[in-house]
Order: structure tokens, then C-alpha cells, then sequence
């Protein structure tokens, strides 16, 4: 499976995969004043304020306003009255001048969401599938489900590119244009198991699919789309969207699915670490000499904790997922442990208690407060509206992809 793709499109998503390239977005200024809009929501926001808040002269952020409106992702929003002076025009951003799609590639399905620039889920759509059955077959099997949520009359141009397969090719309609055009498909997110090399966009020895190990999925994706794509583990698209939706300090997302992860943000920032390999939380040991973990390692939280999963026994599950969340509290002293994914999802009262459980033991005998465990919002599609975040991040001058 090495290979397959590359050609003509590793430098489709831009070096270290960043992504999007956007024409109205030339500066990291301009990225702050349009992350500004997008907080102030339908209220907006004057151009005093931009000023103020960003430190920026109010010519340059009339510069850059002026331009966003050009590309219709700005637009008025009423006016504010002002002490002592004429009332001042605040301006909004138009949430649907974009989307990005977010792509949740499991071991058994693919879930796909498509999002505006506020990141609310305008279309989704998910369908079976085997990460087992080759290249060809998955990347098929993602371009359909990619084409299935993007609107039938448009996105400018990109859904004709999407199902017709005219990969490659970067025009104008790919990015943001005057306003008028239909919106802009800013590119697509892709999160999957890892290991895998974030950079690069190149999957390792995906846990329980060795065949993956070298294949350049970002490039063959990009080639197929004709957007920019960018790679993660889903465990740091989950965490990545999380940090976007407001959480806040420093956090561990454990995903119990078809597998067993952690996303970790650390000082606001997704901590993917040297060699991008950070949170393979689930194949940490704690059980030497025991059952065979499909990693190749013996007695890992994942086997033990899903073995217990399957024998229907969601307290020892709990329990064992509990261990690790243990192990990693003391490890990185976080501030709030967060569970996710479709087996805490049918079950988050047994998961909640019994990782709570194990933590707060684990505070008595240290003398310190318990870390809080919570259900991460977003339920089971965490990870596609994560994926979503890694293209919408550098957007919006926020890390991303």
C-alpha cells in the first residue's frame, strides 16, 4: 500500500500541513481580526474595538475589514451608539461564506461532518467500512462519504471536483472569493488511529493494520479531493475541537471505541509531541505478562480494557480505564480527565463512576483533590467535528493542522 497517491500532491496541503491558503487571509492580523468577529457572534463587534483588542492602528484594521467584506466573510451588523461621537458600525462575520469538512476515519466506519466557520454542523453523514480493505477501497469509500455533505448545487465548484474526481487542481473556487460566490470549501480534516506522522500526513503501523505503514494519506487524499487535506490522530482532533469549544487548562481526552486513546492539550496548546507520536495512551502496560495486545505488547490498557468491554463487564472496564487515567493524572498533573467515543457513549454513567472512582482513591492516598472526570461534549462525533477544527484552526490564527 506504500505510495499509492503521492504523485503530484504532497505540496497540496502545504508544508507541515497547515492546510488552508486563503486569499483573504494574508496575515496572522487579518486572522486575529476575523477569530475577534467570530466571537462577538450576531452582536458584533466596531472597528474601535477590533483596535483595541488586537493593539492593532485603527487604519490597519479598516485595511483589513475592508477586505473581509470584499470576500463576503464580513458583512454590517447595525449600528452601536458611542459616547460623544456618531454612532460607530459594527460588523459580523457571515458563518456561511465557508465550510470545512471533518472526516472521523474508525476502524469500521467513516463519519463525516461539514461545518461553517463558526463550526456548527451543517451536514454529516457516516457509513460502514473496513480500514482493512486497502487504499483504494477506503479512499473511495471517503471521497463518497466527503461528496455526500457538501451541498448538490455548489460550494462553489468543489462538490463537482469532489465526485467527479478532478483531483489536483487548486482554482480559485477552492478558496474564499467576492462575495456572491456560493461558499468555499476551506479544505478537509482527517482523523484516524495512529500512530502516524501529523507533519507529513504519512500513517505509521496503524494499530491492528500493519499495511498502512508508510502511505502517504494526506497527498493520495488531496490528489482525489482537489483540496487541501490535513492528517491527525483522532484522539488530537477530538482534543483540538474540545480546546475550540471552550475548554479550557489543561486537559486528557480518553476515546474508548474500536480502540483505546488519549488526546492531550497542555497549556491550551494540542501536545502531539517531538515525533508526533504523543498519546498512545492505550498501549501503556500495566499488566506484565498478560493477554496479547494487537500493538504486539502484552497486558496494555486497551486489550485489557476492551476484552473487558466485550465480556459485557463495563465495571472492570471502568476500572482498568481508570488505571491509565491514573497513570497519566500523575504523570502530567492535568487539570480535568475527559471521556469519549461510542462505548462510553452507550454507557457514561458506569465509565464516569468508575474512572471517578479509581481517581479519587488516588487522591486519598496522595492528599491531593481528586481530578474531575467529565463526559466530553459532542458525544460520539467528537472526533469529525475535531477533524473539522485542524483547517479551521490556522483560519482563524489558532493552532490547527
Amino acid at each position: 500500500m506504500r505510495g499509492a497517491g503521492a504523485a503530484g500532491a504532497a505540496g497540496t496541503a502545504g508544508a507541515g500541513g497547515g492546510g488552508v491558503n486563503l486569499l483573504s487571509l494574508r496575515s496572522h492580523n487579518a486572522a486575529l481580526v476575523l477569530d475577534l468577529l467570530r466571537t462577538a457572534g450576531d452582536e458584533g463587534i466596531s472597528r474601535l474595538e477590533l483596535a483595541e483588542r488586537t493593539g492593532l492602528t485603527p487604519q490597519a484594521v479598516s485595511k483589513i475589514t475592508a477586505r473581509l467584506r470584499e470576500d463576503g466573510l464580513a458583512a454590517e451588523a447595525g449600528r452601536r451608539a458611542s459616547t460623544g461621537g456618531k454612532p460607530r458600525t459594527v460588523l459580523r462575520l457571515v458563518p456561511e461564506a465557508g465550510h470545512a469538512v471533518g472526516v472521523h476515519l474508525d476502524r469500521d466506519e467513516v463519519r463525516v461532518v461539514r461545518v461553517d466557520l463558526r463550526g456548527t454542523v451543517v451536514g454529516e453523514r457516516r457509513a460502514a467500512l473496513d480500514l482493512g480493505a486497502g487504499s483504494e477501497a477506503v479512499l473511495a469509500a471517503v471521497r463518497e462519504a466527503v461528496a455526500g455533505v457538501l451541498p448538490a448545487g455548489g460550494e462553489g465548484g468543489v462538490r463537482q471536483r469532489v465526485v467527479g474526481g478532478n483531483g489536483g487542481s487548486h482554482d480559485e473556487n477552492s478558496r474564499l472569493g467576492p462575495a456572491g460566490l456560493e461558499p468555499a470549501l476551506l479544505g478537509v480534516g482527517v482523523a484516524l488511529p495512529g500512530p502516524l506522522d501529523h507533519g507529513r500526513g504519512v500513517l505509521r503501523r496503524v494499530t491492528g493494520f500493519p499495511e498502512w505503514d508508510g502511505f502517504p494519506l494526506r497527498a493520495a487524499l488531496a490528489e482525489r479531493l482537489g483540496v487541501p487535506v490535513v492528517v491527525d490522530k483522532d484522539t488530537n482532533a477530538a482534543a483540538l475541537g474540545l480546546a475550540a469549544g471552550g475548554e479550557r487548562g489543561s486537559f486528557a481526552y480518553l476515546h474508548l471505541g474500536t480502540g483505546l486513546g488519549a488526546g492531550l492539550v497542555i497549556g491550551g496548546s494540542v501536545h502531539r509531541g517531538a515525533r508526533t507520536g504523543a498519546g498512545e495512551f492505550g498501549h501503556q502496560v500495566i499488566q506484565l505478562d498478560g493477554p496479547p495486545c494487537t500493538c504486539g505488547d502484552r497486558g496494555c490498557v486497551e486489550v485489557l480494557c476492551l476484552g473487558a468491554v466485550a465480556r459485557g463487564d463495563l465495571d472492570e472496564a471502568a476500572r482498568v480505564l481508570g488505571a491509565g487515567a491514573a497513570n497519566l493524572v500523575g504523570l502530567l498533573d492535568i487539570d480535568v480527565v475527559l471521556l469519549g467515543g461510542r462505548t462510553v457513549a452507550a454507557a457514561p454513567d458506569a465509565f464516569l463512576v468508575g474512572v471517578g472512582a479509581v481517581l479519587e482513591a488516588r487522591a486519598r492516598r496522595t492528599g491531593q483533590d481528586a481530578v474531575p472526570v467529565r463526559v466530553a461534549a459532542g458525544g460520539d462525533g467528537a472526533v469529525a467535528v475535531g477533524a473539522a477544527q485542524l483547517v479551521l484552526g490556522p483560519v482563524f490564527g489558532r493552532g490547527g493542522g
